[in-house]
């Protein structure tokens, strides 16, 4: 199998660095580490690449030169951290240090795909619940409204229009959504239109502050870990830098790279962009190179930042939960209304004759 169509779970990637930290502690050898871990791992693709690893680090290679194979799985941020370790002597420090931000990493993306996934749930069951009681409830409750032979409320004729409609076209309807999904995800594939979709959700009111903490927790997680792990400054922001994800960032921090290699400053670069980076950030990082502690600084920014998003998730969880709870009793209350009208409005006609 080519190495490019190798994937391993992030969960997998912790485990082999907290796993082989505390085996070099104890004083096995590396060769021997990897075999224990070949024979622990659970999916195939990781036994694949430890058993080549094993095979490169018995021929001499360091065990950072064998994962430049899978750079791909791992990423330059876990093979440079292995690396200046097999240098400095504390290997197995920088695969604990590593083990410990993966897994903060980790946590962050499960703590605001938690806070996703609830507003999709009712999303989803309540455009279920609205096209069931349309396409399959209304229509066999119709007749019995044409027979009443009375003027229908605006609402019970809307409902019928939508209902005929779905009914006549409901599998056009589908096909053109998923259509629209593919196409949306295509588009956002071009470089230029991810740019621009970035930029808008920036400006957002509540995901703004989320995807720019979010960001700012990342970029100083990873650079803090790379200058923690001795690694030269410029090195270290191009590595994070291709660690980023969100185009506008990982534009910005390349740009700080540029700059650093000239002699500038990282907080005169960021000082420069309070519309990516709050005043606090740059200040505190100013203090940081100042006092020599810009690593610390950086984890500190990085575990204020996670808090912070942490809080901004809990917070679009308990602002989201009512709202979308209002929007689903509106529309199914419209639907409830529209079929209870006429049904009400002929047995008070009965009631006065």
């Amino acid at each position: 199998m080519n190495n490019l169509f190798f994937r391993v779970s992030n969960q997998e990637k912790i485990i082999f660095a907290k796993h082989l930290s505390i085996m070099v502690k104890t004083g096995m050898p590396i060769v021997d580490s990897l075999q224990l871990l070949k024979k622990q791992a659970t999916s195939k693709t990781m036994k694949k690449i430890l058993a080549e690893l094993v095979d490169d680090v018995s021929n001499g290679q360091f065990l950072s030169t064998g994962l430049e194979k899978f750079k791909n799985v791992f990423g330059e941020l876990f093979i440079n951290v292995i690396r200046v370790g097999e240098a400095s002597g504390i290997l197995y420090e920088n695969l604990n240090y590593l083990a410990e931000e993966l897994q903060k990493n980790q946590n962050l993306n499960k703590k605001i795909k938690g806070a996703l996934i609830y507003p999709v749930i009712i999303g989803v069951s309540t455009i279920g619940i609205v096209g069931f009681l349309t396409v399959y409830i209304f229509p066999k409750i119709l007749p019995v409204f044409k027979s009443l032979k009375i003027t229908l409320p605006i609402t019970t004729r809307a409902l019928i229009a939508v209902s005929n409609f779905l009914v006549a076209y409901g599998f056009y309807v589908v096909i053109g959504l998923i259509i629209f999904i593919i196409f949306i995800w295509l588009i956002l594939k071009i470089k230029v239109v991810k740019y621009s979709a970035t930029r808008f959700l920036l400006v957002l009111p509540l995901a703004g502050r989320l995807s720019k903490h979010y960001n700012i927790a990342n970029f100083c997680r990873t650079l803090g870990l790379l200058l923690r792990s001795d690694i030269k400054v410029v090195e270290a922001i191009t590595i994070t830098s291709t660690t980023t994800a969100n185009l506008i960032y990982k534009e910005q921090i390349g740009k700080i790279a540029t700059g650093v290699s000239r002699g500038e400053e990282i907080s005169q670069f960021l000082i420069g962009r309070p519309d990516l980076f709050p005043p606090m950030v740059g200040e505190m990082i100013s203090i940081g190179e100042k006092t020599g502690n810009l690593s610390e600084t950086l984890l500190y920014l990085s575990e204020f930042y996670e808090n912070d998003v942490d809080d901004v998730t809990k917070n679009l969880s308990s602002i989201l939960e009512p709202l979308l709870i209002v929007v689903m009793g509106v529309l199914i209350g419209f639907v409830a209304l529209s079929i209870i009208t006429p049904i009400y409005s002929v047995t008070q006609g009965l009631k006065v004759k």
